[in-house]
């Protein structure tokens, strides 16, 4: 019997992928267990039984290589098909398609407004500063939003390889500059815009916290940085005893960096590794979340601790038994998603009286 479908063939392939994996991830304990094979531990803790479920989907589903070929085009491809996947429930809130200020132009945009909403934060998605886009962060801005009832202005930046550094940075200086500007379309206050990010997200988020810092501000309200590369060298422990295996490899990294940084540039320049910035006094206070089995775990906790060192106040929040990318994956992680968004909601400073008569 044929079945008729009014959907195209790549969304009723990722229905049926999303009914597999929900599918998996509903099984017994011991079921799964014995489907993920034996429990992975690594550096002293257990790699978390749907993680090992979801790196053996995964490769069935990614279809990921190591070849050289495989290049920008491809890997977008597969981060968009992966996040329909990954997704599970989207929140409810209020989108809206916008655009704001790049440094070489516009900038597509995506508003997730919950309803009410004292203060807004400007998120760039992670992807090694080569992939991803609005739509491969949409669940986690949507549960952003709903949960940590904050209103969410996604920023689709440059990306290398077509723009390499400092592109992706420039553009995220520009848009956080952009959005303070025009705050009171976006129903805050100036004072009342927070930027985040994920991963090379995250690291934007860091870059631009410095930049405005020295060059007088306007400060973000707060920062959020999930598992962002922060040491650009790649001098931490975690790079390599998670170098293999674990969603983010060696290979990938490399690849990554490769396509963002030119081969001439010092990667210890403060400019480049926000690690070694000469001080970090004075920077927003922040939200900086990692994962155990994460190659960039070490530099984010060391970035963390770095702030505590000079007086940020911080609250850091390590999944040990998660990988690289958890976030982008709601149907197996939702309980970590919404704590996510629950830490974001509790580190937003209160709305002052002053700043809530003015806007």
């Amino acid at each position: 019997m044929t079945v008729e479908t009014s959907l195209p063939p790549e969304r009723v392939g990722t229905r049926i992928a999303v009914a597999a994996v929900r599918g998996l991830l509903r099984l017994p304990r011991g079921v799964k267990r014995a489907m993920a094979g034996p429990v992975i531990v690594r550096d002293g803790r257990e790699l978390d039984l749907d993680a090992q479920m979801i790196m053996r989907v995964t490769g069935l589903f990614s279809r990921r290589s190591t070849d050289p070929a495989v290049g920008p085009a491809r890997r977008r491809a597969q981060a968009l098909r992966m996040s329909a996947i990954g997704a599970g429930y989207r929140a409810v809130v209020d989108v809206t398609e916008t655009t704001v200020a790049g440094s070489a132009g516009p900038l597509a945009a995506r508003v997730y407004d919950p309803g009410h909403a004292d203060a807004v934060l400007v998120y760039f998605h992670g992807g090694g500063w080569v992939i991803g886009d609005l739509d491969t962060h949409d669940g986690f801005c949507r549960t952003l939003a709903r949960r940590g009832g904050i209103r969410v202005v996604a920023v689709d930046y440059r990306l290398a390889p077509e723009h390499p550094y400092p592109a992706a940075i420039d553009d995220a200086e520009s848009a956080f500059r952009d959005i303070v500007g025009r705050a009171g379309e976006f129903g805050v206050a100036a004072e009342r815009v927070a930027v985040g990010g994920d991963s090379a997200g995250g690291y934007l988020a860091a870059m631009l916290c410095q930049r405005v810092l020295a060059d007088g501000g306007p400060n973000p309200l707060l920062q959020l940085l999930i598992y962002p590369p922060t040491e650009l060298t790649g001098k931490s422990e975690s790079r390599a005893t998670f170098a293999e295996g674990f969603a983010l490899t060696r290979h990938d990294i490399d690849f990554y960096d490769n396509c963002f940084l030119a081969p001439e540039i010092d990667r210890a320049r403060p400019d480049v590794s926000p690690f070694y910035a000469e001080s970090t006094a004075g920077l927003p206070p922040a939200v900086v979340v990692t994962a155990g089995f994460d190659p960039l775990r070490d530099e984010g906790e060391a970035y963390a601790e770095r702030l505590r060192a000079d007086g940020v106040s911080v609250v850091l929040r390590r999944f040990d038994g998660y990988m690289h990318a958890f976030v982008n994956n709601a149907l197996a992680f939702g309980a970590a998603v919404a704590e996510i968004a629950g830490l974001l909601a509790g580190a937003v400073p209160a709305e002052s009286r002053d700043t809530a008569a003015e806007s």
